[in-house]
């Protein structure tokens, strides 16, 4: 990628994200079937890969700031959206939203919560960044993984950083900068070789709920966004990895065919329950994918005019979208009820209607509404909170 449109103040991982984030709502949606498989060979490590592009060698000295930023970012999001939806899952039942009736494809598997209940989950939410509402906020797995991905990081940077040091004093070693991408890729291999043996054993991480492959496999992708900001750096000095970076339409077309053919012929996901052959088939399709994303984000944000500035100010609210997507599937939900003259209590299938989800192409509009309802709605709000700041400065002038 060319230096002078990958940095950490610059549009193209903000166009990076958003197409993240598009995905996810498309594979929600119920796209057809091959295309849910491509998208999702890449379409979650790209966000593990983004958060590790933004890893500063600064924080191994300030791990306070890092961890007070990772909490504040990821936790403190995480909790409150999770009472919000905590408190709403009964009121959703007597609206219909949430019903016995319906709930994933195999049928109705969610139910009120009793007081107990109510307590329990939010004792988890608080606790071990569980027990979120599964059928609104079904994607919130992703704030523990990338918490815990973040964190893990950090201690696995400073071990090897000690490690370093160590081998400096004894073998003239250079100590850590920026484009040191020795301890990124130290890490990285740590990560995947764990989470080999994780799945090729079944083993559990038992106080991380579903068990830690997503954690550890977050790990890896982070580390990987790390170091693909060492090369970056490196590049800065090195004609020929600039020129290696620089983005192509060969390469980019490359790319694609890699993520094709792993979808075709070995997919996998970031699934918590993947085997051994879905976690070593799934680290090549996805830095493919996250890097076939980054050369059309450059492209976007030379070319892209209108669409490649909105596509960047997606990018930098995501967390509306990722939050609230689920949400905005039932006003699609509804369409499709009258649409079709379906039971009214349909409005509770998990995650889109299931009915003749396979000869229409409502996934489309669910994609579009579950990406620009949360966007109008954060947007709405920015406006708002604008509206009264300059209210506030005018009345203290």
């Amino acid at each position: 990628m060319s230096t002078s449109h990958i940095s950490p103040r610059n549009v193209t991982l903000s166009i990076v994200k958003a197409i993240g984030i598009i995905l996810m709502v498309m594979g929600h949606a119920g796209c057809p079937g091959f295309l849910c498989t491509l998208l999702y060979e890449f379409h979650m490590p790209l966000f593990f890969i983004a958060a590790g592009y933004f890893f500063s060698s600064r924080y191994l000295s300030d791990e306070a700031t890092y961890v007070k930023k990772r909490i504040r970012r990821l936790y403190v999001p995480f909790v409150l959206w999770s009472v919000f939806f905590l408190l709403l899952h009964n009121g959703m039942f007597r609206l219909g939203v949430l019903n016995e009736r319906f709930g994933n494809i195999a049928g109705g598997v969610t139910h009120p919560y009793s007081w107990h209940q109510m307590q329990q989950n939010l004792w988890n939410i608080l606790c071990s960044m569980a027990g979120y509402d599964q059928f609104l906020a079904g994607a919130f797995w992703f704030f523990r993984a990338l918490f815990v991905a973040s964190i893990a990081y950090l201690v696995a940077c400073k071990l090897a950083l000690g490690m370093q040091h160590w081998l400096a004093g004894r073998f003239s070693w250079r100590r850590w900068n920026d484009d040191c991408w020795w301890i990124p890729l130290t890490v990285a291999l740590a990560a995947l070789l764990l989470a080999v043996w994780k799945t090729g054993e079944g083993l559990r991480i038992l106080p991380l709920v579903q068990g830690g492959y997503r954690e550890i496999m977050g790990t890896f992708f982070f580390a990987c966004g790390h170091l693909f900001r060492c090369s970056v750096t490196r590049s800065f000095s090195s004609p020929v990895l600039a020129g290696w970076l620089r983005p192509r339409w060969w390469k980019a077309l490359l790319l694609a065919a890699v993520v094709w053919a792993f979808a075709c012929w070995a997919p996998a996901s970031m699934d918590w329950k993947s085997d051994l052959v879905r976690c070593l088939s799934l680290p090549l399709p996805a830095l493919a994918g996250f890097l076939f994303c980054c050369m059309v984000a450059v492209w976007l944000s030379r070319h892209g005019g209108r669409m490649g500035r909105w596509l960047a100010w997606c990018g930098d609210h995501t967390l509306s979208v990722f939050v609230l997507h689920l949400l905005a599937f039932k006003v699609v939900s509804l369409v499709k009820i009258a649409w079709y003259g379906l039971d009214p209590m349909q409005i509770g299938c998990h995650t889109v209607i299931h009915e003749h989800v396979h000869d229409d192409a409502f996934w489309l509009l669910y994609t579009l509404v579950g990406v620009g309802l949360p966007l109008l709605l954060d947007g709405t709000c920015q406006r708002v909170k604008r509206h009264f700041a300059k209210s506030e400065c005018q009345n203290c002038g």
